[in-house]
């Protein structure tokens, strides 16, 4: 085995992080520190922190408070209470297991669990320039914006309620065709309010797409350079591909270093025809 302080072959590399990822996973509920973690793939601390997060994107505490949140969502409706919840997280107060879903979900334990109750969305169906769209509204402002196949309101129905489980789902084509004229406008007015649903991490990168004037590009590294992220370039693309609010949050600016389109939730030939559509209304 190498010494504990050498930095080996890539091969070395991944065997070590696929050891430490393998040994989080199964330990989680421990909450294991970094000093436990290195040690276990005979590295320093300095370097099994440097390692992991140049690897993942991500540091091997934010790796496990990630686990550790999918655990205690996994059982946030079977527990008694919060307290028996933190006690089966591995967690040591409610108050660290409140910060953690207020880290990582931007909302509390309870507005989980709540999954959207009491909230009213109203949702439409609508025809743009790149296909049928849903847009569906919150008071607080645009919730989704996703990109169909068809007008499938059965199918539609399903992906709010997926996203909003206790919400109340309205069908209101006015309150939401208003909207869409707005947002596909060739000239856009006011920025329009969103209500973002997602860890602080994902909403950092989506306020930073927010920043990409129409008809520019950036790249994958580049967003993460200018987020002063310079390593996450692989976390971030995985934050870009869960943006809820298509186009609006345009997610579709961002492109391979390469020059190639990459991919698109919604599809490569829609994001092709955005970004030539976008430059056309540039050069009028």
């Amino acid at each position: 085995m190498p010494p504990p302080n050498t930095i080996a072959s890539e091969i070395d590399t991944y065997d070590r992080i696929s050891d430490a990822i393998t040994f989080i996973r199964q330990h989680h509920l421990e909450q294991p520190n970094l000093s436990t973690i290195a040690q276990h793939v005979n590295l320093s601390d300095y370097h099994f922190q440097r390692l992991f997060t140049q690897w993942a994107g991500i540091s091997p505490k934010r790796f496990l408070q990630y686990l550790t949140l999918d655990y205690a969502k996994s059982r946030i409706d079977q527990s008694q209470n919060l307290l028996a919840l933190t006690a089966e997280s591995g967690l040591s107060s409610p108050g660290r297991l409140h910060d953690l879903f207020i880290t990582l979900e931007a909302m509390s334990p309870g507005e989980y669990r709540a999954g959207g109750a009491g909230l009213n969305i109203r949702y439409g169906i609508h025809e743009t320039p790149f296909g049928y769209c849903l847009i569906a509204l919150t008071p607080r402002g645009i919730c989704n914006i996703h990109f169909l196949p068809s007008a499938d309101e059965q199918a539609s129905q399903k992906q709010l309620q997926t996203d909003w489980p206790q919400a109340k789902i309205i069908r209101d084509q006015t309150a939401t065709g208003n909207v869409c004229d707005q947002v596909f406008a060739a000239s856009p007015s006011s920025p329009l309010a969103l209500h973002l649903k997602g860890t602080n991490f994902q909403i950092q990168v989506w306020q930073a797409l927010l920043r990409i004037p129409q008809g520019e590009l950036t790249t994958y590294q580049t967003l993460a350079t200018a987020m002063g992220k310079p390593t996450a370039a692989r976390a971030i693309g995985n934050a870009v591909g869960r943006n809820p609010i298509a186009y609006l949050i345009p997610c579709h600016r961002v492109i391979r270093r390469t020059g190639e389109l990459g991919g698109y939730r919604w599809g490569c030939d829609r994001k092709a025809a955005m970004l030539g559509w976008e430059a056309s209304q540039i050069k009028e």
